[in-house]
């Protein structure tokens, strides 16, 4: 046989060879050279996995314009979508992973084996190996496609279906074990204005006052413009508390107590703003939410210790996860995985503290914070006004507050203690006097004629504050020759003006703003739990400039909490600590989650002699009668050393109060703290900041007030006398 076809072979090449265009005798005739078409198939590897590759970030619209023609005929690309979006919804999906395992292709058709893993919250990696179909259109492979592709189990119309059981929220407890935010049964409280008795409206309030700690003129206030008819929310209590006084407020006339069971906050919020509170998922969210594990029908934490630890207090659902046929009828149990209880918060808040240092602010808009000067532990933050968390809870018949709440304006819901910025005044020139001290150029014994005005600027004349308050008809005398230490004691507004143009003129321009820096302003704390804003610290372009940052104006901008920072750095020996509001997180069973370690931010740029130059120079503003709170807090049995602040606010006549300090008790059982009051708007750091200052250093060592303000005829009545501070 193989003999046979070489000789067919050698004929056909011969005849070839006679006739081919290489023949150069007459009559030969040349053969057109043959022209092969080649058509260059698609990779149809690189096609699925551009397919897939959309599918990872979930790019739909991508992925809707590789299919068929047919696909996209029988389905819009919104329903595409949506079949994808709910079935990773019910798996909760947080990650997508694939590989190819295989291609097959034929001249117009191909399938390509895959492999896809989903990664999700709750039912861990879900792993189905897959073939696609495609097929070539317009010289692009296609893919005919079919729910299927998403998981084998959903082909015929077939969708999943999760269904969830939701475990109680974990808890907040206070540094003590306290709760500060828990399920419990609770009443809502309010009034009818018409149906009070006018012979036992006093004795009503009082009983209020008793069950809330709303003050009965702080209520009567809310009821005193309304109509007779009107619902008044007053508060919220827990049964617990209510209990033994339930009979006696219930047979007042005008008072509506209305039973709810709920996420229940103490005391209608101790630090609202630093703990938050819950609410429903919006529906713009319920997919975000889904991914995570979540129903889309829980109440999540906002804002805060409930924000922060939502991961801990929510707990994991239990979950079943079921394919479902088009009817509704349940094909197949997928996967089912048991709930995971909520974890509890222990705060390093003090309730008893933050409660009364609350109080001790009432009525005024401000800021106040209480630090342990060793460890960074936040006792108390206080942002006023307030506002009631109990309100964000429908289940509470005082809901209806809710809105009213929001506009009344104040920005109750804003935390000026972290979020909050603003010109830090004369207690800022605690800063310009360790740059002074660190430039080399001054010393503790350096000294300034202080009088009522400051020349120095060629084009222009500014005035201390003793030449205001005598403008005020306050009679007081300039300060004189100062030490830079008394400068600090008296506030000497010339003095540091003289500093910070003198700096600037001999090549130390920026040592302020750089020192301002080393106690961290201009810089988040790194607190975490709550947001909190940087502030700003600028350079100065100029002798207005520099003059300016040293007394704290112009463009700085600090927070409280950054204040309170850096005081406790300035007790403490240099340390700066970062602030921290958790105590720890315990799970229901087993070790912590997470126990408070102190964690240092740096150290202040400040030599120890300096330090200690300083520290001196703020025992003198307490201590020294000539000190600017002395008057406020000369008396005080806590030795206890401060500075004074009054911040220009934009509104004339109005600053900004400012007092920030620390104690020297030096005692075992509770340990020194750096305390930063602010209050917006009011007043003298003298004659506001520095009381409430006083006060909250009376209620963490006493465990109350000791003294009233000077505007008040008992502890929380207030009064207008006549201011008698200075800065």
């Amino acid at each position: 046989m193989k003999i046979a076809r070489c000789i067919n072979l050698a004929i056909v090449l011969t005849l070839l060879a006679a006739c081919n265009g290489n023949g150069n005798g007459p009559g030969s005739t040349a053969l057109p050279t043959p022209v092969v078409s080649t058509t260059r198939v698609p990779n149809t590897d690189a096609a699925m996995r551009a397919y897939l590759d959309a599918f990872v970030v979930e790019d739909f619209t991508s992925m809707y314009t590789l299919l068929t023609q047919a696909s996209r005929a029988d389905m819009a690309v919104e329903l595409f979508s949506s079949r994808y979006q709910s079935a990773l919804s019910a798996m909760n999906v947080s990650q997508i992973e694939y590989s190819i395992l295989s291609t097959l292709t034929n001249p117009q058709t191909a399938q390509v084996a895959f492999r896809v893993v989903y990664h999700t919250v709750l039912f861990g990696d879900i792993q189905r190996e897959i073939v696609a179909a495609l097929r070539l259109e317009g010289g692009q492979w296609r893919l005919d496609w079919h729910d299927g592709l998403i998981l084998p189990e959903l082909a015929g119309e077939n969708v999943l279906r999760t269904d969830y059981r939701i475990p109680a929220r974990g808890d907040i407890y206070d540094r003590s074990g306290n709760a500060i935010a828990t399920q419990a049964d609770a009443y809502a409280i309010g009034l009818v204005p018409g149906q009070i008795i006018p012979d036992q409206e006093e004795n009503l309030l009082t009983e209020l006052f008793r069950l809330t700690g709303l003050r009965p003129d702080t209520i009567r206030e809310l009821y005193v413009s309304a109509q007779p008819d009107w619902y008044i929310p007053v508060a919220e209590v827990s049964a617990e508390v209510l209990g033994p006084r339930y009979n006696i407020l219930i047979s007042y006339g005008g008072v509506v107590l209305v039973p709810y069971t709920s996420r229940y906050y103490y005391n209608n919020g101790v630090a609202p703003q630093t703990v938050g509170y819950t609410r429903f998922i919006d529906e713009a969210e319920t997919e975000f939410y889904r991914r995570r594990g979540y129903s889309g029908g829980e109440r999540v934490g906002d804002q805060g210790i409930e924000k922060w630890g939502e991961e801990y207090l929510a707990g994991r659902n239990s979950a079943t996860l079921y394919v479902v046929a088009p009817d509704g009828s349940i094909v197949s149990q997928l996967y089912n995985v048991d709930a995971q209880p909520a974890a509890s918060i222990t705060m390093t808040i003090d309730r008893d503290l933050q409660y009364q240092a609350q109080q001790a602010m009432n009525g005024m808009a401000g800021a106040a914070v209480v630090i342990e000067v060793e460890t960074g532990r936040v006792l108390a933050m206080v942002s006023t006004p307030g506002y009631d968390p109990n309100l964000f809870d429908p289940d509470n018949y005082n809901n209806i507050d809710l809105i009213n709440m929001l506009n009344r304006g104040g920005q109750p819901l804003y935390n000026r203690s972290s979020q909050g910025t603003y010109p830090l005044g004369s207690v800022f020139k605690i800063i310009t006097m360790a740059a002074a001290l660190e430039s080399g150029l001054y010393t503790a014994d350096t000294t300034y004629d202080c009088q009522y005005e400051f020349t120095e600027l060629l084009d222009r004349t500014l005035y201390d504050w003793t030449y205001e308050r005598n403008q005020r008809g306050i009679e007081t005398p300039p300060s004189g020759v100062l030490t830079l230490p008394q400068g600090l004691m008296r506030s000497c507004n010339p003095w540091f003006w003289h500093i910070g143009l003198d700096l600037y003129n001999q090549g130390h321009a920026n040592d302020i703003s750089e020192m301002a820096r080393g106690f961290g302003l201009g810089q988040a704390t790194g607190i975490g739990q709550v947001a909190e804003s940087s502030g700003n610290i600028s350079n100065p372009g100029d002798g207005i400039q520099a003059i300016n940052i040293a007394i704290g104006q112009g463009d700085v901008l600090v927070s409280p909490l950054q204040v309170a920072v850096f005081t406790a750095a300035l007790a403490n020996g240099g340390t700066l600590y970062q602030p921290q509001l958790v105590e720890n997180v315990q799970p229901v069973s087993g070790d912590p989650l997470l126990t408070f370690q102190p964690v240092t931010s740096g150290t202040l740029p400040i030599t120890a002699e300096n330090l200690a130059i300083i520290q001196n120079a703020m025992r003198l503003v307490t201590s020294n009668s000539r000190g600017t709170a002395y008057h406020r807090l000369g008396t005080l049995s806590i030795p206890v050393a401060g500075k004074t602040g009054t911040a220009e606010s934009g509104i004339p006549g109005f600053p900004h109060s400012w007092f920030t300090g620390y104690t020297l008790a030096n005692r075992s059982d509770r340990p020194d703290i750096a305390v930063v009051v602010f209050v917006e708007n009011m007043g003298e750091g003298s004659d506001y900041a520095a009381p409430i200052f006083r006060r909250i250093v009376e209620i963490y060592f006493y465990g109350r007030p000791q003294s009233i303000y000077w505007f008040e005829s008992a502890i929380g009545v207030t009064e207008t006398p006549t201011p008698q501070g200075g800065e």
